[in-house]
């Protein structure tokens, strides 16, 4: 039995955790699932084995962490502009950062309005979070499930699904998403003005107060045009796997025990073309969280005082590189964290889920599930 990390020691234990509490539930699942638990394991150590992975690991840790927990550890509002009720701080903001005397100024920099950076950037890592997530994660269950049905069906459903996702892939991704967000960000403000409990639930997931509706109106445009344009990719990664699926033995056997289309799809086609997926969907989420950060650095997203990184980005733009150096410094290393954690699990992911990588640590190690 090979050393283990402290990843996979606790990862793996998890997993036996989670095995004898189902055995319990349902006596027999053990035996019948220990392939997929063993499998499961394998996976793990592969992963927790790459050091590019853990340290990407790392990263996604602290900036979940962030997101979560920044709006608590914020020591400023994000809504309150010193230089209104401070006239004395006129003509010397945006202030830089200080070690030792800084008049009362905060160490790490202020922002034009002399608003702590490092306080809006720790809140704009839950903005980032959110608007990732609901992107992605929207994007891949649409893409998803028009690909296996236009996989599984074939002919003209195949044929309508595949033309209108080449139409959508024919435009470039960016300029639709802003064309999109221009025609969206009305029609979502007014919806949001006369909709007080649909406003806080979206307030309450951004961390910020309802009353900027007109902001978060802008912040739901941004995330719904990048969803419209965000499927395609999905779509047609699934529907080619679909067809490579599809014609295998195990599908015709289901097909024969007269299993539903839907139990087909889902229990027996999705989790066998998952692997590719569950790389696309960790390599999006830093590509999503880049390209709503650079349409709310056009404008288009939500306007101050909203802490959106791509928006403190662009308000410091006016000052930079002489007077604002340090905003987007702080601003650009936290949207660097982000992005560069989820490649490096992206990339440690595809290493789990590649055959020869797999087989050659398969033989160096001996992996069980502890009933």
């Amino acid at each position: 039995m090979v050393s283990v990390n402290v990843v996979y020691a606790l990862g793996s234990r998890l997993i036996d955790a989670y095995a004898r509490l189902r055995d319990r539930l349902s006596p027999g699942w053990l035996e019948k699932n220990k392939s997929k638990l063993v499998e499961t394991k394998l996976s793990l150590y592969v992963f927790s084995s790459s050091k590019i992975g853990l340290t990407g690991l790392a990263l996604v840790t602290v900036t979940l962490f962030l997101a979560i927990f920044g709006p608590f550890i914020a020591w400023e509002p994000y809504d309150v502009y010193p230089v209104l009720s401070n006239p004395d701080l006129a003509g010397k903001l945006p202030h830089p950062p200080c070690l030792g005397n800084c008049e009362g100024l905060p160490p790490a920099g202020t922002d034009q309005y002399g608003r702590d950076v490092l306080s809006l950037v720790i809140r704009g890592f839950r903005i980032s979070l959110v608007m990732s997530v609901i992107i992605v994660v929207t994007s891949a269950v649409l893409g998803v499930v028009l690909g296996l049905v236009s996989g599984y069906f074939g002919g003209a459903v195949d044929e309508a699904i595949m033309r209108f996702t080449d139409m959508m892939l024919a435009f470039p991704g960016l300029i639709l998403a802003i064309a999109f967000s221009l025609t969206l960000r009305l029609s979502l403000r007014d919806f949001m003005m006369s909709n007080p409990a649909f406003t806080g639930l979206v307030a309450s997931m951004f961390a910020l107060d309802p009353r900027d509706a007109p902001n978060l109106a802008n912040l739901l445009s941004v995330f719904l045009a990048l969803i419209l344009v965000w499927w395609p990719p999905y779509a047609r990664v699934v529907r080619g796997s679909v067809l490579t699926v599809k014609e295998q033995g195990f599908i015709e056997a289901a097909r024969a025990l007269g299993l539903s289309t839907r139990k087909v799809l889902f229990r027996h086609v999705l989790p066998n073309i998952m692997s590719p997926l569950l790389v696309m969907v960790t390599f999006d989420f830093a590509t999503a969280t880049l390209s709503s950060a650079a349409l709310s650095f056009l404008g288009l997203g939500p306007q101050p005082p909203v802490p959106d990184l791509g928006l403190i980005i662009s308000q410091a733009g006016q000052f930079f590189p002489e007077r604002s150096w340090w905003i987007v410094v702080e601003a650009g290393t936290a949207l660097l964290l982000i992005s560069l954690g989820w490649n490096l699990v992206g990339d440690a992911l595809r290493d789990v889920f590649d055959p020869k990588t797999r087989r050659s640590i398969e033989l160096k190690a001996k992996i069980e599930v502890r009933p």
